[in-house]
């Protein structure tokens, strides 16, 4: 019995510094952690920005709204995560920045940015999260990212046989659902863009 209590008290001993030595990595490896995600957001934004001097967050409207109910019945496999405003070295707005994560992805959920400028033209995007296929999906940043710079259209589409149009895009080979995946989340942000920050839209941001 003795030996049993003895075992029990080494093992819980054992756990509790356990659990204090785990508890110290986590909190000495939180600070750079985040630091590192920002500084992985920050080039991101620079990538599909690149005229933009600084961005400022916005604040996140209630995607349940009323207002709102119209994006996500056309989107609802895609969320707007974060919205930033880009401004020049005057201080003067030139467009946004919109964080969007859409969950058709073969591994997974795809999140990436996408710089827009105040006319609707597409900068670009770039890849911040992925799980996709290494070779196949994980293409999604050197194949499809490229297509979509600079291109100012309302929405856009894949094709297996060659883009022609300006909003076809060229899909990535044995790829088709990472491809469309990425098309509808790009879809969801340019449709946000239009219907709610753009000028004239329903809401311009506010």
């Amino acid at each position: 019995m003795k030996q049993i209590i003895k075992d029990a008290l080494i093992l819980f001993a054992i756990t509790a510094v356990a659990g204090v030595l785990l508890a110290l990595v986590n909190e000495i490896t939180k600070e750079p952690i985040a630091a590192q995600e920002q500084q992985k957001k920050t080039e991101a934004f620079q990538a599909v920005f690149a005229d933009a001097a600084t961005f400022e967050t916005l604040a996140l409207p209630d995607m349940t709204a009323p207002e709102y109910a119209p994006f996500a019945e056309a989107h609802p496999l895609s969320e707007i995560n974060e919205i930033n405003t880009a401004y020049d070295t005057a201080g003067q707005p030139v467009g946004y920045v919109l964080t969007v994560t859409n969950k058709e992805g073969y591994g997974g959920n795809i999140q990436f940015v996408m710089g827009i400028q105040m006319d609707g033209t597409l900068n670009g995007i770039s890849i911040l999260e992925t799980s996709e296929t290494v070779g196949l999906g994980l293409e999604a940043q050197t194949v499809l990212a490229p297509q979509f710079a600079g291109k100012n259209v309302t929405s856009f589409v894949y094709t297996k046989t060659g883009a022609m149009a300006e909003s076809e895009v060229d899909a990535i080979s044995s790829a088709t659902i990472t491809t469309n995946a990425v098309v509808n989340g790009v879809n969801a942000g340019l449709d946000y863009f239009h219907g709610y920050l753009m000028e004239g839209g329903m809401s311009n941001g506010q």
